[in-house]
């Protein structure tokens, strides 16, 4: 064979080992990209995986994070459920100390108490024997008293008895008293007596509004001066007699400087009447003067004759 055949069988010979080299090549090359396709998906793979346990892993982080701000608003509120009960156990241990302080002063004042009571009840056993020793005493005296009580009753009885005696005897001069002032003062009509009182009209002595005597009303008491000293010369010294003048006015209101009311004129002619008695010699301790305004009517009406009525003069021969 010559040399160019020869070159040509050489070439042609190494081509195909070329092509399985490049193919062996080529197979590796896929192999590796196959491996690396491989180790892509299961890198992917692993990657998603970490992706998928991340997220899970973030929202359980999420979740603890609201956890945890939940249980620190819960730590903040017990915080002050603490400091609240804190501050009330404070409370409670002042009162309680308070009222420890106050039993204490309660037992205190008990045993003061306690004290005061067995003495009382010490003083009371005292005034008991003390009264006990008095009612012997006094069931003694009363034995002694029935005789005096006798003799009381008795010297009682005797003192009424006199005072009726005198009064009944002064009664005799009293009616001879009044009947004579009748006879003295013509026996008017409107001259009365009401009882143990000789009931003059004071008009017959004063003008209206007025106090003052005038020469027919001193002519007509002088008559009655003359009656009490003739009966009063009768009248035992035994008898401590007193002739009451007692001034009355009607319930019309007087309103003067010198009589303010009714009271004021009442007393003034009751009084006008003792010194002008006095003056003619009747003893001053045997007189007395009263003044009653409009409050001892004898007759409640109205009428001019029962005004007329109740403007008068009262004349009491009485015991003193």
């Amino acid at each position: 064979m010559s040399a160019p055949g020869r070159h040509r069988r050489r070439q042609f010979d190494i081509w195909p080992g070329f092509v399985d080299a490049l193919t062996s090549l080529i197979m590796v090359m896929i192999f590796l990209l196959l491996l690396f396709a491989i180790g892509q998906f299961v890198l992917s793979d692993a990657l998603a995986g970490k992706s998928r346990t991340l997220a899970t892993l973030n929202l359980r982080l999420d979740e603890l994070g609201r956890q945890a701000a939940m249980s620190e608003a819960e730590r903040k509120a017990a915080a002050a459920r603490v400091a609240e009960l804190l501050a009330r156990m404070g409370l409670v241990t002042e009162e309680r100390d308070q009222l420890k302080s106050r039993m204490d002063e309660q037992n205190e004042r008990l045993t003061a108490l306690n004290n005061d009571i067995l003495a009382l009840d010490a003083l009371r056993r005292q005034l008991e024997e003390q009264v006990t020793q008095l009612a012997s005493r006094l069931n003694a005296a009363d034995q002694n008293n029935q005789g005096k009580d006798l003799r009381i009753a008795d010297l009682d009885r005797q003192l009424k008895l006199a005072l009726a005696s005198r009064a009944n005897e002064l009664e005799k001069y009293r009616s001879e008293f009044f009947g004579k002032l009748r006879e003295a003062l013509g026996n008017r009509e409107d001259v009365r007596i009401v009882g143990d009182r000789f009931l003059l009209p004071s008009d017959i002595l004063f003008s209206s509004g007025s106090a003052e005597l005038g020469s027919d009303a001193q002519a007509r008491l002088g008559k009655l001066v003359n009656t009490i000293r003739d009966v009063s010369q009768k009248i035992p010294d035994s008898i401590d007699w007193v002739l009451r003048i007692d001034g009355h006015t009607d319930r019309v209101p007087i309103a003067t400087d010198k009589f303010p009311s009714n009271w004021e004129l009442s007393t003034a002619r009751a009084v006008a009447i003792v010194k002008w008695m006095t003056g003619q010699g009747i003893p001053a301790r045997h007189l007395s003067a009263n003044g009653f305004a409009q409050y001892q009517p004898v007759d409640p009406g109205e009428s001019p004759e029962a005004l007329a009525r109740n403007r008068r003069i009262e004349i009491q021969l009485t015991n003193r």
